[in-house]
């Protein structure tokens, strides 16, 4: 009853701030999960926590590729955005007309903002329909300058990236207006390429038995450029999806059940390194089964010689 007695009271000395001091001074210094948790305290504050445009100015300083995106809905794209696939949902409407595809990608380093942008891929098309998905950010001719200094060890390199690297890569129906962040907002693994010298990083959503993969290649002798920011989603062996078959991926996870994205980075690095022994596994067992079929391939084809010899001896 005390602490009941006490909630009322500071929600009666809250009603008592004037409504613009509480919009101006208190709602635009809170972040995302805060503010949604606050417009849960009283009916006041739901009504001034609700309010499009402060949840539209809170969309552009967290993604600011979004900045030129309507007002309209702010608050359920910053919740479809912010939260974390738990569990993909079965698509609704699979016969739903998806024209296009749109990728609003914010890639940070060290809190700096180094390349946003927005892509519309079209998603009718035959080739795309047909050919492995793959969605690239950079032109193959251009690279992105960025502050980013290599280290004298590629080790040095890799661990700094890793932990100073962020990305959010955000999918968007526009018809279904629905929307999900595929991003582990850190990399899930950093190495380096020792053929083309290039650093790597990965950022990933596992989906079921498919991961949905973003590729980060820097490259550069002393301060490192982007040369590219991919998406694809692979399965389990490897191999990549085609378009039509990633849009059934890509609506499961916007259509699927969300769960709190403060626990993104640890939740989908575990997912993703869950989602690596499986594929190992997976190769094993495949290598074991390969090496059984070559022994016995090659013991009938030593029994078949050996038949066949002494045949030929018997018969002479």
């Amino acid at each position: 009853m005390a602490g009941c007695s006490s909630s009322s009271t500071v929600t009666n000395l809250i009603s008592t701030v004037h409504h613009d001091i509480i919009e101006a001074h208190i709602l635009t210094r809170l972040d995302g999960p805060t503010l949604a948790s606050v417009s849960c305290a009283s009916s006041h504050l739901h009504e001034l926590a609700s309010n499009e445009i402060l949840w539209s100015k809170l969309r552009r300083s967290t993604w600011p590729s979004t900045a030129a995106f309507s007002d309209d809905d702010s608050r359920l794209f910053f919740s479809d955005a912010y939260s974390v696939l738990d569990t993909a949902g079965s698509v609704s409407d699979p016969d739903r007309p998806f024209p296009e595809l749109i990728s609003a990608v914010d890639v940070h380093y060290r809190g700096k903002l180094i390349l946003s942008r927005v892509v519309k891929t079209e998603t009718t098309t035959a080739w795309f329909r047909s050919s492995p998905l793959r969605i690239d950010l950079v032109d193959a001719k251009d690279t992105v300058p960025t502050p980013i200094k290599r280290g004298r060890w590629a080790e040095d390199t890799c661990r700094d990236l890793e932990q100073e690297l962020t990305l959010s890569w955000i999918v968007i129906d526009p018809v279904g207006k629905r929307a999900a962040n595929l991003s582990s907002h850190r990399a899930v693994s950093v190495r380096r390429n020792w053929l083309s010298g290039g650093v790597e990083a990965k950022f990933a959503t596992v989906v079921g038995s498919v991961e949905c993969v973003i590729t980060v290649v820097t490259c550069g002798e002393e301060e490192m450029h982007v040369k590219e920011v991919s998406l694809r989603v692979e399965k389990m062996e490897g191999t990549h999806l085609n378009g039509k078959d990633s849009l059934v991926i890509l609506r499961s996870v916007m259509e699927g059940k969300r769960g709190n994205g403060r626990r993104r980075e640890v939740e989908l690095k575990r997912r993703h390194e869950e989602f690596m022994e499986k594929r190992r596994e997976m190769i094993e067992k495949k290598m074991r089964v390969e090496s059984v079929f070559d022994i016995l391939t090659v013991a009938v084809g030593i029994l078949g010689f050996v038949s066949l010899v002494g045949f030929y001896l018997w018969s002479r």
